[in-house]
């Protein structure tokens, strides 16, 4: 995934369906500059971690 992609992502009310490395995420913020995602499962808010964007898939 592109940084310009998870920004809208994390920025949009829809939910989309992400993964990181198979495990549906939440984008919680993306740092363009660094081009990395701050994300955290979606059954387990609170495991917060930073990834780079590219490792994200965004799936239809």
């Amino acid at each position: 995934m592109d940084v310009r992609r998870a920004q809208e992502i994390a920025s949009s009310p829809v939910m989309a369906n992400v993964t990181y490395n198979g495990q549906r995420i939440y984008i919680e913020h993306v740092d363009q500059q660094k081009g990395v995602a701050t994300i955290h499962p979606l059954d387990n808010p609170n495991q917060k971690q930073s990834v780079p964007v590219a490792s994200l898939q965004e799936h239809a």
